[in-house]
């Protein structure tokens, strides 16, 4: 997946918005822009790959037992500093292989559903996930 790929289906998912921090990474959040009114479910950013090309790398939030899957996938691992601190994040390595563009787009969206209801009822309510 490219990063243009990336950011064309995440700004197509309901209520996202996009900043760029943590050292120029595509951070993507569901919610209001408010702050403590969004959370984070995607990041798209860059890193070096042992033979030091520069890789477009994904990470997203997403199940225990999809995580317990996916850390043993290839081109996966558990996100770094994220699944340090006990979070159920998966990097995809941005090479072809373990899953694909569409497998990681249902991830992504999945991230978005599981992040989403992470948001207050009310505020839920309000960007109509919930009747």
């Amino acid at each position: 997946m490219t990063q243009d790929k990336f950011n064309s289906f995440c700004v197509a998912l309901p209520h996202t918005h996009h900043v760029v921090q943590w050292g120029g990474a595509d951070v993507w959040k569901v919610g209001l822009p408010e702050v403590g009114k969004n959370k984070v479910f995607v990041i798209g950013g860059w890193r070096r790959a042992k033979d030091d090309q520069k890789v477009f790398c994904v990470s997203f939030h997403c199940s225990e037992v999809a995580f317990a899957f996916l850390k043993d996938t290839p081109g996966c691992r558990p996100a770094p500093y994220l699944s340090s601190r006990g979070m159920t994040w998966i990097q995809w390595n941005g090479h072809n292989e373990g899953i694909s563009d569409r497998e990681l787009n249902d991830y992504i969206e999945n991230s978005h559903r599981l992040m989403r209801a992470k948001l207050t009822k009310k505020l839920q309510r309000e960007l109509g996930f919930l009747q």
